[in-house]
């Protein structure tokens, strides 16, 4: 059986709690890899870090967004750091996608649709006239368009996005429970995976208190 994927959101500036993190996930059961945001890659120590990891996958969470020529220059300032994966917003442009993938080399390029913290109501606030679901759909196939290796959606999505993209798809908002805190479309791992999801991404409800006791958890909840 093959092992289930989740990456890890190290979602910390503390260098102390996200080794404790990475000591406790390796060897177990599920295969981990380990996604760092805007909070962590930012920080003092931060880059150094990621850049002595060895053996790991590492996803940079960076979600670029900006014109064509920004984003490019981005990637190649992160190119030292050998990232496993690297996300930028669909909403970016299709030019803007087409740019960073012709640059990105190794790295898998992630599209990233709909934050799983907006809902209906929020998109009508910002000024988009399409539901959720559509507008997912759409920028999934802007993604084909541009060639991206992965994308990034809620797991209430995965389904209408495999009809069009067939490559990897990565699903945050990832919940054990009612708790959704700051997200608005959520999932639990195991419904996550049963849609077709590839990768769950899983921040407090691994990091959060005792980390082996939370993945033995997961564990459980994925064999039930």
């Amino acid at each position: 059986m093959k092992k289930s994927k989740i990456f890890v959101a190290c979602d910390s500036t503390n260098i102390s709690k996200i080794k404790k993190i990475i000591k406790h996930s390796s060897n177990t059961k599920l295969k981990f890899g380990y996604k760092f945001g805007l909070e962590f890659l930012n920080s003092k120590h931060g880059r150094n870090f990621v850049s002595k990891l060895k053996k790991k996958v590492i996803f940079a969470d960076l979600k670029l967004h900006d014109i064509p020529n920004t984003c490019v220059s981005a990637i190649k300032a992160i190119k030292d750091l050998k990232f496993n994966y690297l996300t930028i917003h669909i909403s970016s442009g299709l030019q803007a996608l087409k740019a960073a993938k012709k640059v990105s080399g190794s790295i898998r390029l992630v599209g990233v649709s709909i934050l799983t913290s907006l809902d209906n109501k929020e998109l009508k606030e910002i000024g988009f006239n399409k539901e959720v679901k559509k507008l997912v759909l759409h920028q999934a196939k802007l993604a084909k368009k541009a060639g991206l290796d992965a994308i990034v959606c809620s797991a209430q999505e995965v389904k209408i996005v495999k009809k069009i993209f067939k490559k990897e798809i990565i699903t945050p908002g990832i919940r054990f429970n009612s708790n959704t805190n700051d997200q608005k479309r959520v999932l639990t791992p195991k419904q996550a995976y049963k849609n077709g999801a590839d990768w769950i991404v899983i921040g407090r409800n691994i990091t959060k208190g005792k980390i082996r006791e939370n993945i033995q958890k997961l564990i459980d909840h994925l064999n039930q």
